[in-house]
């Protein structure tokens, strides 16, 4: 009888496992619906991982990021900044230069190539669609090419 129950419950719990029980919905995932105003949204948020030691190495920086209730997407301009839900792009700045370059793509990793060895620091800022920076939502990293860094190659 036991042997049986463990039979049932085993089961039980891979059909759950296969009609996807636990899966979490696509909105949960994704966010709201561009289709549909969001009353009240929530602040934007930006995650930046640390770098990939493995890029530091070879001169590359490398950083994995998402954001929280804005869409990235490469719309511009006075006019988008009111869309709901809200839309933004990074702002990248590279060893605290004058200029920056804005990442619309959201392709998940900020990638900057042929760092040359020597300390470097990279800050990325999350910025509304007319390029305002979002409070409190930019991270900077520093970090150390190692002179014995190997060029990177595509």
């Amino acid at each position: 009888m036991i042997l049986l129950i463990k039979t049932l419950a085993a089961a039980t719990a891979a059909t759950v496992l296969a009609t996807g029980a636990f899966a979490q919905s696509a909105r949960e995932i994704r966010g709201p619906s561009p289709y549909v105003a969001v009353e009240n949204e929530p602040a934007p948020k930006l995650i930046v991982d640390p770098p990939l030691p493995e890029g530091i190495a070879q001169g590359v920086y490398w950083a994995q990021y998402r954001v929280e209730n804005l869409r990235i997407v490469p719309v511009f301009g006075a006019g988008a900044v009111d869309v709901s839900p809200r839309i933004g792009h990074l702002h990248v700045i590279v060893d605290d230069l004058p200029w920056w370059w804005a990442d619309a793509s959201d392709n998940n990793t900020v990638d900057i190539a042929n760092f040359p060895p020597g300390p470097h620091k990279v800050n990325i800022r999350l910025v509304d669609a007319n390029h305002n920076v979002i409070p409190g939502q930019e991270v900077t990293h520093t970090f150390t090419v190692p002179d014995t860094a190997a060029p990177h190659t595509h």
